[in-house]
């Protein structure tokens, strides 16, 4: 087989001496040079004009390749598919982002992959080195090959140079000469009918017709997938350190030794490209625990970049400088002060934190926006684009950015008076106590802000030797919340320590008694919450009273000691009538239910419940609700009441919103259910994937609720031979959290599906043989001679495909039918009849 060549106008490959087809047998004499009449005209008018030193109208510009990487690209594969869509409904496109996402790159490689890259109509336009907006015109105009004649200047000689040709013009690096770039873009854009524009800019041009988009991070790890190495290296971020620590320290692998540390250092990074290739560059001299340490002081450790890269990429504080001095005064005020804000920010925090004599708060709105559209903060992701539960959009400083802030907001001096204020500020957002009966247990304004209450806390630590109590008190409540027990109970013993005044009565140690009762530790969770009823009553606080009653009373439910469960639960239910708080006394119920329950009176329980289920329904977070719906159900299951006691514990499934302690005593519940139903398989599967989860999350069951689960576990491995028990256990552990949910709530057959490339193909009956023909190796000319169709309807075909499956490249095409054939396509997924 003769080697593969390509056109020499347009780059296609040729077909081989082997593969020519049929219907064109190859002819005795030269080789073949071009794939088309067309490209052999074109070539010919290209001889022709060297010859007699003119251009014809059709003429490319002068050669100029794009330059091409020394290194591979890694990932944005959805970016590459994403762009390419838009590209065809759009004439201006502007990529933005932070300095060092990779919008350069991102962007070259794009063009690379285009029609028409390799004859001159795409062109780049580096204006990083290009600092007066006057001299632009004369900068593209050097880029294309075209000088100033017949009288026109600037713009004039662009607009006749591209006439109605099919270009693509490459701005890289707008944001400096933002205004200009603009300018340039629509004068253009009007005169030039087959002009597209590509714009690379940390700002967005404001051009009618633009089309924005914004290139993030790379993608990273799920942080409990650390210890696999092939999930890990399933990150876009962490394929890209492993290939350029490979390039520093030959050999370089990622194994189970190292994943999770380097996980944890893309993850620090934000998932930067250039943050990531700069640390990774550490790899050769640095063992890879000293490089995730030294990303405490990240500007000084990422420095030393390519030196054939542009300057401001040569470190990362040059990355982030060159923005930086395109601020105004104003914004540059608000750019630092906002670094203490770690987690976070909507507009009425940052007015709260920044604002003072000098940044008036009704201008920092209007300052956020400019700096979001500068790409110095971003958006977080939220339920609606952005926005937290309440509908108000938050945003943050990537990691890199915000280490920068924080040394410029040093400089000015202002640190500590900004720190104050974000003390301030949290300290405000605690509710009175008299507000809360059960704060332990109900959410609140601080969880939303708890990195930034965390930071609060370590600041004050810092500053005072020790953390503000009431800061401490609130971050451990929402740790608890968290379920991060460990912490929690870390940050209780400090302030336990220092309250010795009881400034809060017995709420800190009514909240270590919870936590210990979490962690399965009893002896402690009574002593603390002893401790707590005794300050209690001595401060005749009846609220506080309740709350440590409620404590103590769950303290005995984990020591088994039910009837004086009962008896405590009943006299915080009496305090609680007495206060009028309709929300609290059906919390009340509902506990006090729950222990009924154990002591055998469980007709006494439902009629609790009764009671205070609807109110716990509609007003309570979905923690509260998801408890008591729990109860309810296991009351009346053991009431036999199978069918309500299934809708109940299902209800509760479906009120969690994640993965959750909440939500596996429910599933729980449903697998009783099942065995009591005779579904045993049903209920094996369940206990099983209960029981993963369990592991994954690290959490126990109360003990009476353990024992009736490992009851009804027994029972149904007794009804079932041993190889159909053996089979529910392990489908029932193969169940991920979606699957189970779906398989727990009876919605589909989610036990027995397959994988994403089993699901029914996206493509078209043409796309679908098109494909497969690739995955024989076929070029775009030997699959249109195939199929009978043109090479250009392959090529939109192929790029049709590539949209619609997210990949870039023909092996990944070849890859997705394979894995097609493998799990057994459904019918007329792939079409074998059509490509044959």
């Amino acid at each position: 087989m003769s080697p593969s060549r390509t056109c020499e106008t347009c780059g296609t490959e040729l077909p081989g001496r082997g593969r020519r087809p049929e219907s064109k047998p190859e002819q005795g004499g030269r080789p073949a040079r071009y794939c088309s009449d067309a490209c052999r005209q074109r070539a010919f008018r290209r001889r022709s004009a060297r010859q007699h030193g003119t251009a014809t109208a059709a003429a490319p510009f002068p050669d100029r390749d794009l330059p091409r990487a020394l290194d591979s690209f890694v990932g944005r594969g959805r970016e590459l598919s994403r762009l390419r869509s838009l590209l065809k409904s759009s004439r201006l496109l502007t990529l933005t982002g932070p300095g060092g996402v990779g919008k350069t790159r991102l962007a070259l490689e794009f063009a690379a992959g285009l029609r028409g890259a390799g004859d001159g109509r795409v062109r780049l336009v580096e204006l990083d080195s290009l600092h007066d907006g006057g001299r632009l015109a004369q900068a593209v105009a050097a880029v294309l090959g075209v000088g100033e004649r017949g009288g026109r200047t600037g713009v004039e000689v662009l607009a006749h140079a591209l006439g109605d040709r099919s270009t693509l013009l490459i701005l890289d690096n707008c944001e400096h000469l933002a205004e200009a770039c603009a300018q340039l873009a629509a004068a253009l854009l009007s005169r030039c009918p087959r002009l597209r524009i590509l714009a690379t800019s940390r700002e967005v041009l404001r051009v009618p017709g633009e089309v924005v988009f914004r290139v993030g991070e790379l993608s990273l790890s799920p942080a409990g997938e650390d210890d696999d190495p092939a999930a890990v290296l399933q990150a876009d971020a962490v394929r890209l350190f492993v290939e350029r620590a490979a390039g520093r320290a030959p050999g370089f692998t990622l194994d189970a030794g190292n994943a999770r540390t380097v996980a944890e250092i893309c993850r620090r990074l934000d998932g930067m490209p250039l943050a990531i290739e700069l640390a990774a560059r550490r790899t050769g001299a640095l063992p890879l625990t000293d490089v995730l340490t030294g990303l405490d002081d990240q500007l000084a450790l990422l420095t030393d970049g390519s030196r054939t890269g542009p300057g401001r990429h040569r470190e990362l504080a040059a990355a982030i400088d060159w923005s930086h001095r395109l601020l105004d005064p104003e914004e540059q005020t608000l750019f630092r002060r906002l670094a203490v804000l770690v987690g976070g920010f909507d507009a009425e925090g940052a007015a709260a934190v920044c604002a003072d004599g000098e940044m008036q708060p009704r201008h920092v709105l209007r300052v956020l926006c400019a700096l979001e559209a500068k790409s110095l903060i971003v958006r977080l992701p939220g339920d609606a684009e952005g926005t937290d539960a309440e509908g108000t959009a938050r945003f943050r400083q990537l990691s890199a950015i915000r280490a920068y802030a924080l040394d410029r907001l040093a400089e000015s001096g202002e640190l500590d008076s900004t720190w104050q204020r974000a003390v301030d500020w949290l300290t405000g957002l605690m509710p009175p106590a008299a507000d809360q009966l059960f704060a332990d247990q109900a959410g609140g304004p601080l969880t939303e802000e708890r990195d930034n209450l965390a930071a609060a806390v370590a600041h004050t630590a810092d500053r005072d030797g020790a953390p503000d109590i009431g800061l401490a008190l609130a971050l451990a409540r929402v740790r608890f919340q968290q379920e991060q027990l460990t912490a929690a109970r870390v940050l209780l013993t400090e302030v336990l320590k220092r309250d010795n005044s009881f400034r809060h009565g017995g709420a800190p140690l009514a909240l270590a008694a919870r936590a210990a009762c979490q962690q399965a530790d009893p002896a402690a969770a009574l002593r603390f919450a002893e401790q707590a009823v005794s300050v209690e009553r001595r401060r005749d606080n009846p609220a506080g009273l309740a709350n440590a009653l409620d404590a103590r009373a769950a303290a005995k439910l984990g020591r088994g000691e039910f009837s004086e469960a009962v008896i405590d639960f009943a006299e915080c239910l009496a305090v609680v009538v007495t206060l009028g708080r309709p929300r609290d006394e059906a919390w009340c119920r509902h506990h006090l239910a729950w222990a009924l329950l154990h002591v055998g009176k469980a007709a006494e329980g439902d009629a609790l419940m009764a009671s205070c289920l609807p109110l716990l329904r509609e007003q309570q977070p979905w923690c509260q609700s998801t408890a008591a719906l729990h109860t309810a159900g296991a009351i009346r299951l053991a009431l036999g009441e199978l069918e309500a006691a299934e809708g109940l514990f299902a209800e509760a499934l479906r009120a969690v919103p994640g993965e959750s302690f909440h939500a596996l005593y429910p599933l729980e519940g449903l697998a009783i259910v099942a065995a009591e139903q005779g579904d045993m398989k049903r209920s094996l599967r369940l206990f099983a994937a209960g029981a993963q989860a369990r592991q994954r999350l690290d959490t126990e069951p109360e003990a009476a609720w353990q024992r009736q689960v490992e009851a009804a576990t027994a029972r149904a491995k007794a009804a079932l031979p041993a190889a159909a028990r053996d089979g529910a256990l392990a489908g029932g552990r193969l169940l991920r959290w979606e699957r189970l949910l779906a398989y727990a709530l009876r919605a589909g057959d989610a036990a027995g599906g397959v994988g994403d490339a089993g699901a029914e193909s996206p493509l078209t009956g043409r796309e679908t043989a098109v494909a497969a023909l690739v995955a024989e190796g076929l070029t775009n000319r030997e699959i249109a001679a195939r199929l009978d169709l043109s090479a250009s309807t392959v090529a939109t075909h192929l790029d049709n495909v590539r949209d619609k499956l997210g990949m870039r490249s023909r092996t990944q095409i070849a890859l997705w039918v394979a894995g097609k054939e493998r799990l057994g396509a459904p019918d007329g997924a792939l079409r074998r009849d059509e490509v044959s």
